[in-house]
């Protein structure tokens, strides 16, 4: 049996696999179908007004207690404030109760909300900002200012964003590079998990089954782990193709439902945003035209492929050593653990200083490369350093190779007996 003859043994497992077929397809579906859900659960959110009740007998606050499309007011003044209270409890989201005061300077720290259950963060954040406001023109006023003066005076910055070559940017660029990098790294994260998974239980079932005692008659252990690696990898570049096929084709459509840019329109774009009339929406969808997602998605793959193989290899000789799933779980921290680690570092580094040192250096160890780097790509990275990495990437899949099919070869025929990290370096010393 040849390597050829493994790999597309174990593609074919796994691509005929009825909840392969039905996740492969019904995935987009469902990332898709959540994004219009959460959007319509927080259009409905908006749409909710927030009735609160007023106490306050001698009005300092509540002229400035204005109704609007999120918040309606309701003056309880003339009541007891116990029946006040009362009437709040039951018919509104609080009560504001402002207590007879000496000045307006003690609203500061004088005004209660009271609510039944937790109060409404967003409301209460308004309120302060109002009490604020009010408090600050009445000091200024007793400095002898003139509070709508000095508002008028307010400056409202506002810094145009452009590269050296003179292409005008925006700050949303900067989210979405942070969104597809992060989105990218976390893939790969899930991807390697998964499929390494995959790896290690079809070693396992062939090894409990005693049918790898057949396998290896007529081939090697070092091509059967490789054949199952192999084979798995391209089941699952084959998932994430169909995943970019499909989401291209809902992103193209959503597009033409709301009348948003794409990228062949890049000038027009551009033009589109100089208007003061330009959407959000519009805004981001020309700075998602301006992303490198072709270089994003050729350096996708072969991380992809890299990480995989990397981890994979580890995986397959972890399933050759052990007896049952449940005996993996000793092996298996020190292999999510670099993952997790490349996770935290691109979110924490990244994010923040995607050309800094910390996010450099991870970038190009072989265990979080995959990861870090992808969350780095977008926000532009030398040529020379995504090389240096992918080289050391993939060079330490040899060598992780090599240590893995020495565990491989003994582990897989090994029966009965949980091994430990001693015994395994045994197995690795072993030259026969």
């Amino acid at each position: 049996m040849s390597l050829s003859l493994i790999i597309k043994r174990e593609f074919n497992a796994k691509v005929r696999n009825k909840s392969f077929i039905v996740m492969t397809f019904l995935s987009p579906l469902l990332f898709v179908g959540m994004a219009v859900v959460i959007a319509y659960l927080s259009n409905l959110n908006k749409e909710e007004v927030v009735k609160v009740a007023v106490h306050d007998v001698q009005g300092r606050l509540k002229t400035d207690l204005k109704n609007n499309s999120k918040y309606l007011y309701t003056d309880l003044s003339a009541l007891p404030v116990s029946k006040a209270k009362d009437e709040a409890a039951k018919d509104y989201e609080g009560l504001v109760y402002v207590p007879v005061l000496d000045s307006t300077q003690q609203l500061e720290g004088k005004v209660e909300f009271l609510s039944v259950d937790s109060p409404n963060m967003d409301f209460v954040n308004n309120l302060e900002k109002i009490i604020n406001k009010k408090v600050t023109d009445v000091k200024l006023k007793s400095l002898h200012f003139n509070p709508e003066k000095i508002e008028k005076a307010q400056a409202k910055a506002i810094i145009h964003l452009s590269t050296f070559s003179g292409e005008e940017t925006h700050k949303e660029a900067s989210l979405l590079k942070v969104i597809f990098g992060g989105l990218a790294g976390y893939l790969i994260m899930m991807f390697v998990i998964i499929y390494g998974n995959m790896v290690m239980r079809s070693v396992i079932e062939e090894k409990t089954n005693r049918i790898i005692e057949i396998i290896i008659s007529s081939v090697k252990p070092f091509q059967l782990m490789m054949g199952k690696i192999v084979g798995t990898s391209l089941a699952g570049i084959l998932q994430f193709l169909i995943w970019a096929v499909l989401g291209t084709v809902l992103f193209t459509v959503l597009g033409s439902i709301f009348h948003l840019p794409m990228g062949g329109t890049a000038g027009m774009a551009q033009e589109q945003v100089a208007q003061v009339s330009a959407s959000d929406a519009q805004i981001y969808f020309i700075e998602l035209a301006k992303l490198p997602l072709g270089t994003m998605f050729i350096c996708f793959l072969i991380y992809f492929i890299g990480g995989y193989f990397l981890y994979s290899s580890l995986y397959a000789a972890i399933g050759a050593a052990v007896d049952s799933e449940t005996d993996t779980q000793q092996f298996i921290l020190p292999i999510i653990m670099p993952l997790m680690l490349g996770v935290y570092v691109g979110f924490f580094t990244v994010i923040s200083d995607p050309n800094g040192t910390v996010a450099t250096v991870f970038s190009m160890i072989p265990l979080t490369s995959p990861i870090v780097m992808m969350m780095r790509i977008p926000f532009g990275v030398p040529v020379w350093q995504v090389v240096v990495s992918m080289l050391l990437l993939f060079g330490t899949f040899l060598g992780v190779v090599w240590f893995a099919a020495k565990v491989y070869r003994i582990g897989i025929l090994m029966y009965g007996k949980k091994p430990t990290y001693k015994e395994i370096f045994k197995w690795i010393k072993y030259k026969g």
